[in-house]
């Protein structure tokens, strides 16, 4: 009886072909995936401060996306005082937030005070002042921009699923999840953190309780500033800096403020991740811009059937 003679080349090919007929799936899943979830982390940064100002004083922040570039430009500084980037990096993190958050209180006591409840007028404003600042970076920067470097622990990459993912992304992730923590935990643990949330739910009865919404109004100001300090260093580190680069992150960041419900964190972070992916995937299949107008389709076809957004303040009503 005849035998059947193996070819060993054959079967190594069989074996080594049987797994790439369901590669090309994961490939087209998991890297948009991993880049979407980075993105995400980055825009939840940027959206944290916003859904704070948006949500308890109504005020459209066009300048926030400055303030975005203000901290990425402070990254800069703080590497030209501190050459080594292993500690520059970490030194310019609380600079960061502290130069935004002081650039966002002198918006908020100069012109923003005088127009609460005003969005429209708002959102006039802050348009010219983000051109204003704009325009003061490009005379003290160079047009091109400058460039940030990376610290030695992060030019490495991370083992993910089988893929190499550069370690900045992971620490954008690390960094964002650090940043909602230490702000939930300040919302909920700390009496001022109660204030807050008392004149988002109602700043009329809050008013009446003696609660100072004056203040509440600056400090959350600062700190929703400051929070777009932090997002400037991340944002240097994976896309260096330049004059507009704040004009990337202020529309899909108000996307995700819109998606996830005005002042309301957690739906924040899911529309956050959610924006983030589907603006990885649509760039995967178009270009950058193209795919910021598809992510904005996709979140006007959302509040069609929910205008509220995913969450909403809940307040006790007459019946």
């Amino acid at each position: 009886m005849p035998t059947r003679v193996r070819d060993p080349t054959l079967q190594n090919r069989l074996q080594n072909s049987a797994p790439n007929r369901e590669r090309p799936h994961v490939d087209a899943l998991i890297p948009p995936l991993l880049n979407g979830t980075a993105l995400g982390a980055l825009l939840l940064l940027a959206a944290l401060g916003l859904t704070l100002t948006f949500g308890q004083m109504g005020v459209i922040n066009m300048a926030h996306g400055e303030f975005i570039m203000a901290g990425a430009f402070i990254a800069y500084l703080t590497q030209l005082v501190v050459t080594s980037s292993n500690i520059s990096i970490v030194l310019a993190l609380p600079l960061a937030f502290l130069g935004a958050g002081l650039l966002g209180l002198l918006l908020e006591v100069g012109i923003i005070q005088w127009m609460y409840r005003r969005p429209l007028d708002t959102l006039l404003v802050t348009v010219g002042v983000s051109l204003i600042l704009q325009q003061i970076a490009l005379q003290i920067f160079p047009a091109q921009g400058v460039p940030v470097e990376s610290p030695g622990w992060l030019d490495g990459q991370a083992d993910i699923l089988g893929y190499a993912w550069p370690l900045r992304q992971v620490f954008t992730i690390v960094l964002a999840a650090l940043c909602l923590a230490a702000l939930a935990a300040w919302l909920k643990y700390t009496s001022f953190g109660r204030r807050i949330r008392a004149t988002v739910q109602n700043r009329d009865l809050a008013e009446t309780s003696g609660i100072p919404t004056r203040t509440v109004d600056r400090i959350t100001f600062f700190v929703g500033s400051g929070l777009a300090g932090v997002a400037g260093v991340a944002a240097s580190l994976i896309g260096g800096t330049n004059s507009q680069m704040g004009t990337q992150y202020i529309i899909p960041a108000f996307l995700v403020v819109v998606a996830g419900g005005v002042g309301q964190i957690k739906g924040t972070v899911i529309a956050a991740w959610a924006v983030g992916i589907a603006l990885s995937f649509f760039a995967d299949w178009t270009t950058g811009s193209m795919a910021q107008v598809l992510a904005f389709v996709l979140v006007v076809i959302f509040l069609q059937f929910r205008p509220q957004g995913l969450f909403t303040v809940r307040t006790r009503g007459l019946t």
